[in-house]
């Protein structure tokens, strides 16, 4: 069962226009949240950066948009799975179908949908990984929001995929380091965590805000969020990527530069003595 426009029904019944934009033209945003003993996981930010991505995109807003709308509804679709513990929650938002390039219409569709998770979080399986060349992911505003074009970050997945990489790092047109394939990065070197800043391109990440915060409070580690270059992975001690679904995960392997993961293991450890206890 999902939600639909307001409506719970079987995803065998849901159904959208085949020219809704979303479909067209990748006229759309989504947001992906994690769920724990029926509460949504950090709603509040998952909500605003939903309608700053909506105002970015000049949709119009539904006046039920609210952060009690989307926990409520997240609490029906979690009560109809009979998901109790760890789950997955999706929200989509699409521009209805019409208009060509340009809408003629800013009103939107949604849809809401949950899966079951395994958590809490674990970091037992260090990535390997490698650049991504053959597209890159510019530095501008709109790469900062969970817009459905997706499509550099799908290309870099079957190339992981077909190589048979773990994970890939993404570039700006700047050929600086920007995010992974789902999830922001951080490198360690010394006692300084850097990560790219949002202007860089990389998404504005809610997990990567818990890092940075996390850091600054508990470990001793000045935090940076500057531009990476290609030339720093090798020299660095440890890589990790970071999203709310999977949390932490550790770079093992960037061709011959093998990491270590102790930073990644206590961060992830304070998280989810955080959020899990």
């Amino acid at each position: 069962m999902i939600i639909l426009n307001k409506e719970l029904v079987s995803t065998d019944e849901a159904v959208i226009p085949f020219n809704n934009r979303g479909t067209y033209y990748g006229d759309g945003i989504f947001e992906t949240l994690r769920c724990y003993q029926n509460e949504v996981m950090f709603l509040e930010e998952h909500y605003f950066r939903l309608m700053s991505g909506m105002r970015i995109l000049r949709m119009e807003i539904p006046s039920f948009f609210t952060p009690e709308y989307f926990a409520e509804q997240t609490q029906r679709l979690l009560d109809v799975h009979q998901l109790k513990d760890h789950a997955r929650l999706r929200i989509s938002v699409w521009r209805v179908a019409e208009g060509f390039y340009t809408p003629t219409n800013q009103s939107v569709g949604f849809s809401m949908q949950v899966s079951t998770l395994e958590g809490p979080y674990t970091n037992d399986r260090p990535k390997l990984i490698e650049l991504f060349k053959d597209h890159y992911i510019y530095a501008q505003l709109l790469s900062s929001i969970k817009s459905t074009n997706k499509a550099v970050n799908i290309l870099a997945g079957i190339y992981a995929s077909e190589n048979d990489y773990d994970d890939m790092l993404l570039m700006n047109e700047k050929k600086m380091i920007v995010e992974a394939i789902s999830g922001n990065l951080f490198l360690v070197k010394d006692k300084v965590i850097k990560t790219p800043p949002i202007q860089d391109g990389c998404l504005d990440g809610i997990m990567r805000e818990k890092v940075i915060n996390q850091i600054k409070k508990m470990l001793n580690y000045e935090v940076v969020e500057e531009t990476i270059t290609p030339f720093e992975l090798q020299r660095a001690d440890e890589l990790f990527t970071t999203n709310v679904i999977q949390g932490i995960q550790s770079v093992g392997q960037y061709r011959k530069k093998e990491y270590n993961k102790e930073t990644a293991d206590e961060l992830l450890s304070l998280i989810n003595d955080g959020l899990f206890k």
